[in-house]
């Protein structure tokens, strides 16, 4: 494969030299199926050739390679040549390909401590018995991660010795540097820790109801939402000639008319697009498959990306990354950067920067057009009423009727 970015028979024989040279094709493979541009291709490969003739002068095979020779092969590069961002990547890349390949060993895996063991056994709790979405998993790990080193520390983690005053201290010291939202998120992991150690016969009594209850009165917010123009401008500040500009535009459009949510848009395939029926399959929380008509617009809006824009990935997820490596999103952080730049393209200073606004605003403007809660719940596959309910708020002329006049106003 090295021959695809190299034309010079000679260069092409030099780049195999060395203990590596036998994986040089498959290195330079994996950069021209990963979307990497010929110039950044060209470079790690030289990188990693340069690599093959140091270990070869230091009689070094590639079974004995260690991560521990990088820093060394860096600073006698460095003396010929400036080095780059992308040197340890590229490294490491090679390094997970040999691995992979089994020329190089599996480092052995330290014997789990016993907080590690709790913490495996929490975390398969959480999936099998409680089925948390993956988001939801991550944050009751980390809080009940958080509980028990501010009381253990690195020591061991007895269970049996903890008290009330543990969990109303560690509560009123972290919910001190949270948000209402994470307070209440915190406060809800570690009750879900403290009753599965209850389960488990760790906890002599029920400490869950130690945890301090946060005041948390319903619909007591108002919906945060973009104006329709505000929207109308974000969407028409995509630069469409591009191929990020048309991801970003399908990604906008699947927010402002559909209403997804950001992991939503993360987790569609290319299987979840059904052109000829004209629906779209989305996965919501816990894993819910809804369909949803597929809008003209928003259909044309992907069609164009992944027809001319899309990078070449194994990935099946319908928006991939823009640079390479070419594959799909991280999580649900990406949509909110993909929306936080189109807000600053438009020149829109909005309180909030994230793209659940989109679905906000989708929901007020279809209550100010004459769509009833209900359709609106349904739409946004809302489980409970009382969700979609908050958008009442918003309904001014709903609501004007129901306005007492001031005392001392109007005579």
């Amino acid at each position: 494969m090295t021959h695809h970015f190299f034309r010079d028979p000679r260069t092409v024989e030099r780049l195999h030299e060395g203990p590596l040279g036998p994986y040089i094709d498959a290195f330079a493979a994996e950069m021209h199926a990963e979307g990497y541009a010929q110039q950044t291709a060209e470079f790690h490969i030289r990188l990693v050739a340069g690599f093959s003739h140091w270990l070869a002068k230091r009689q070094i095979p590639a079974p004995e390679i260690t991560a521990d020779l990088f820093p060394s092969y860096l600073r006698s590069r460095a003396r010929h040549r400036r080095p780059r961002r992308g040197d340890r990547a590229g490294l490491k890349r090679l390094w997970n390909l040999l691995h992979r390949q089994g020329v190089i060993p599996e480092p052995a895996v330290p014997t789990p401590t016993p907080a590690d063991q709790l913490h495996d056994t929490f975390r398969r709790y959480l999936q099998q018995e409680r089925a948390l979405a993956p988001a939801t998993l991550v944050a009751y790990l980390g809080f009940a991660g958080e509980f028990l080193t501010a009381r253990f520390g690195a020591g061991p983690v007895e269970l049996s010795a903890l008290c009330a005053a543990d969990v109303t201290g560690f509560v009123q010291r972290r919910a001190a540097t949270l948000r209402s939202k994470r307070v209440q998120l915190m406060t809800t992991a570690l009750r879900a820790f403290l009753r599965f150690a209850r389960y488990r016969g760790e906890l002599p009594t029920d400490l869950a109801a130690c945890v301090p209850a946060v005041a948390n009165w319903s619909l007591s917010t108002v919906p945060r939402a973009l104006p329709p123009s505000q929207v109308e401008a974000v969407l028409a500040a995509c630069n469409r000639q591009t191929a990020v500009g048309r991801r970003d535009y399908a990604i906008l459009l699947l927010l402002a008319r559909l209403g997804l949510r950001a992991g939503e848009v993360v987790a569609l395939t290319l299987e979840d697009l059904d052109w000829h029926a004209g629906w779209i399959t989305v996965r919501g929380k816990g894993g819910r498959a809804s369909q949803l008509p597929l809008p003209v617009a928003v259909g044309a809006a992907i069609a164009a990306y992944v027809q001319d824009g899309r990078p070449r990935g194994a990935s099946r997820c319908v928006f991939l990354r823009g640079r390479a490596p070419a594959g799909s999103f991280k999580g649900s952080q990406a949509i909110d950067s993909v929306v936080r730049q189109a807000l600053a393209r438009a020149g829109i200073d909005a309180p909030r920067k994230g793209a659940h606004q989109f679905r906000h605003s989708l929901a007020c403007q279809l209550l100010r057009h004459g769509a009833s809660l209900a359709e609106i719940g349904e739409l946004l596959r809302h489980r409970s009423p009382q969700t979609t309910a908050l958008y009442a708020k918003v309904d001014l002329a709903a609501l004007a009727p129901l306005a007492l006049a001031w005392p001392g106003g109007a005579r």
